[in-house]
């Protein structure tokens, strides 16, 4: 199993969760985050007075899945996600060692 997260812009959670679906993901984990990288901040002006935005809101995607989903995931996230302009996001892969569904006690792929 493999746990996939990915951040991304907020407004392309819709798209991004669509494509995960089409492909026959059934759940997500949408956190609100905020962050940056190369993009860094921006300067604001509010009442006449200047600020710096140091970070920019993004969302964080959670998603755990058996490993023979995991190029189509990663593919549907990368082409929901992409606008083309810096901070469109980061995805991080990792292994998952076990996964145990407390309702009912199952574990391993059964569990997701």
């Amino acid at each position: 199993m493999k746990k996939i997260e990915a951040i991304i812009k907020p407004f392309k959670l819709d798209e991004v969760k669509e494509a995960l679906q089409e492909i026959g993901l059934q759940g997500i984990t949408v956190i609100e985050a905020k962050g940056f990288g190369r993009q860094k901040g921006h300067t604001e002006l509010y009442r006449g007075a200047e600020y710096v935005v140091d970070f920019l809101p993004k969302v964080k995607i959670e998603i755990v899945l058996n490993d023979d989903l995991l190029e189509k995931a990663i593919d549907a996230i990368k082409s929901a996600a992409q606008t083309g302009r810096i901070g469109d996001g980061k995805i991080f892969v990792s292994t998952v060692e076990e996964a145990i569904r407390i309702r009912t006690g199952e574990t391993g792929a059964d569990a997701i």
